[in-house]
């Protein structure tokens, strides 16, 4: 009669203390490479932050520097305040199709709307405040 030959098991003591060691040292740096990625992620989006900034600095710059031409500021005086250069004849073109339609609260004199009962009385505590 035959006898089976021994099954050998499956993990030997070996094996598992292998695992274990490999799990710790795999527990060991996960925590670093987060840190690692999350600092990444940080340079790239202050990097770009960066970019921005100094796109918006040259755009700065580059409207300061209009102001030094002599024509630029001409120009403005006439667009922005309705200037002129000394004996020229000064005109403005009224087209009743653009006509803008008035804020009837930006109008001077025109009666405001009543104010809610909480303004009427935090008016009157800061009133009393004063002295």
């Amino acid at each position: 009669m035959r006898t089976r030959a021994p099954q050998p098991r499956r993990f030997t003591s070996r094996a598992v203390v292998l695992s274990l060691v490999l799990l710790v040292l795999l527990l060991a740096y996960a925590y670093p490479v987060r840190v690692y990625l999350a600092q990444q992620a940080e340079i790239a989006a202050l990097e770009e932050s960066q970019e921005r900034q100094a796109a918006k600095v040259a755009e700065m710059q580059a409207r300061a520097k209009k102001w030094d031409d002599p024509e630029y500021v001409i120009s403005q005086a006439r667009q922005r305040l309705h200037m002129v250069l000394p004996g020229e004849k000064p005109y403005v073109v009224v087209d009743p199709a653009n006509k803008a339609e008035a804020d009837p609260d930006d109008v001077p004199g025109a009666p405001k709307p009543p104010r809610p009962w909480y303004g009427k009385l935090w008016s009157s505590v800061e009133a009393a405040d004063k002295q």
